[in-house]
């Protein structure tokens, strides 16, 4: 009926080599060779009599033509994996990429509420402090960046402008008089490309420099490590509002605030990365919908 179509082992083959952008990738995924992997990839150029990768030293790089073939593979492997999930009864798995600190303070604790709301889904958590090209790491189902957001960027949606506060342990807000007998706690951010937020210039954008000049300053090069050093009651954490939602909610920690430095004042943007295949996955709707909301609701 379908004379013309390759082998669907071959097209296996290939459809992982094109996600993965390696034939060494491809075959640990397949548990079977990279020599494997390169025939199969050879006598599939060869059946179609054309080019699908550029090979590169350490690399390969797909051809015009297998970008046509890499698109029409996901979507028929994506569609037969959503069957075979119905047809068993079996679970879907949706992989979210985000920092360790947005996985870990808020994505996590918040997860069953998603899974309540969405019972045939299981979600798999991808951290990382770099971007990842989910257009080409077809892997990874929905990005959940944090920085500086421009709309002008494709496919993304903006979440959240994030806003920074000042937070302690209530034991640890009573035990000092003034801010220079505090230990204050930062995050100097791994992904340089951030702009900092910092007690420095929290206290320049104040004015306070004469009043605060003995303060000393513990860094972590991650937010919620600072969160973790705050609840062991280490010092003072300048940290994003939304992260320590659950840890006020609970009473662990409570804001900080004297008659010199106030309040909050506004962060970086979570952001959404949803690669053009996704943008109609009724899984990554109902997850986006649900953190949208969600998140809204923990605002409130």
């Amino acid at each position: 009926m379908y004379p013309k179509l390759p082998s669907l082992n071959i097209l296996r083959t290939f459809d992982a080599a094109a996600r993965l952008k390696s034939f060494k990738k491809a075959a640990e995924e397949l548990h079977v060779t990279p020599t494997a992997v390169s025939h199969q990839i050879k006598a599939l150029e060869e059946a179609l009599e054309t080019l699908l990768f550029e090979r590169q030293t350490r690399a390969v790089r797909l051809t015009r033509e297998g970008e046509l073939l890499s698109d029409a593979t996901f979507k028929a492997f994506r569609q037969l994996a959503y069957t075979v999930n119905e047809i068993v009864d079996s679970k879907e798995m949706l992989t979210i990429n985000t920092t360790s600190s947005f996985a870990s303070m808020w994505l996590v604790p918040n997860l069953d509420k998603f899974y309540d709301a969405n019972p045939g889904i299981n979600v798999s958590i991808q951290t990382g402090e770099q971007k990842v090209d989910v257009v080409r790491d077809r892997r990874i189902d929905v990005a959940i960046r944090y920085g500086q957001y421009d709309p002008a960027q494709p496919h993304t949606s903006k979440l959240v402008t994030e806003k920074f506060g000042m937070y302690a342990t209530p034991a640890y807000l009573g035990e000092f008089i003034t801010l220079e007998d505090a230990q204050l706690l930062e995050t100097e951010w791994v992904n340089k490309s951030l702009p900092s937020i910092s007690w420095k210039a929290l206290i320049s954008q104040y004015g306070c420099e004469e009043s605060h000049p003995g303060y000393t300053v513990r860094r972590f090069d991650q937010e919620h490590h600072v969160i973790q050093a705050a609840l062991a009651g280490q010092g003072i954490a300048l940290v994003s509002s939304i992260l320590v939602r659950n840890a006020l909610k609970q009473k662990w920690l409570a804001p900080f605030a004297n008659d010199t430095l106030q309040g909050e004042f506004e962060g970086l943007t979570y952001y959404l990365v949803i690669p053009p295949h996704n943008q109609r996955n009724k899984n990554v709707v109902a997850f986006t919908k649900w953190l949208s909301s969600e998140i809204q609701k923990s605002l409130a």
